[in-house]
C-alpha cells in the first residue's frame, strides 16, 4: 500500500525512541531498552542514535550503566530539530518536484503542495519532546 506521506524507518525511530528518552530524563536509557520498546534493530537504534549524540542532541554514555540522555531540555526539541538531524534540512521551494521550469504557464498543483509542506513543516517544528513528558 502506498502513502501520500513517507516519513523513513530512521526518522520514526529517532522521532519515538527520543520520546522514550524525553519520558525517562533525566534517567539514562540504552539502546536495547529503547529497541525493545519499538521493536526495533537494536544494531540500527544504535546506529541512529550515534548520529544524534554526534549533532549534540543527546548524550552518550558507555559501559554496563550507559545509555542516552537528553542534551537539551526537553521544550527546546522540536520533531523538526528530530528530523532534520536525521534526514538532513528541509528546504521548502515553489516546485514540490524541484523542477526549474514547467511545460505549464500556472503549476497544475497550484499553491497546494507547498501549502501542504509549509504546513507539515510547521506541525514538526511545534511537536516539541516535553508534548511527551508528565
Amino acid at each position: 500500500m502506498s502513502h501520500l506521506i513517507n516519513i523513513s524507518e530512521a526518522a520514526s525511530l529517532a522521532l519515538h525512541g527520543l520520546a522514550i528518552v524525553a519520558q525517562k530524563n533525566p534517567e539514562k536509557v540504552n539502546a536495547k531498552y529503547i529497541a525493545e520498546k519499538l521493536n526495533a534493530s537494536e544494531a540500527h537504534l544504535a546506529k541512529i542514535f550515534q548520529r544524534l549524540s554526534k549533532s549534540g542532541l543527546i548524550k552518550s554514555f558507555r559501559g554496563p550503566t550507559g545509555g542516552f540522555v537528553l542534551n537539551k531540555p526537553v521544550e527546546e526539541i522540536s520533531f523538526l530539530d528530530i528530523y532534520e538531524i536525521v534526514e538532513s534540512k528541509i528546504i521548502i521551494n515553489d516546485c514540490p518536484l524541484h523542477k526549474t521550469g514547467c511545460p505549464f504557464e500556472n503549476c497544475i498543483f497550484g499553491d497546494a503542495l507547498k501549502n501542504i509542506s509549509q504546513s507539515i513543516y510547521q506541525t514538526f517544528k511545534n511537536i516539541k519532546l516535553s508534548d511527551f513528558t508528565e
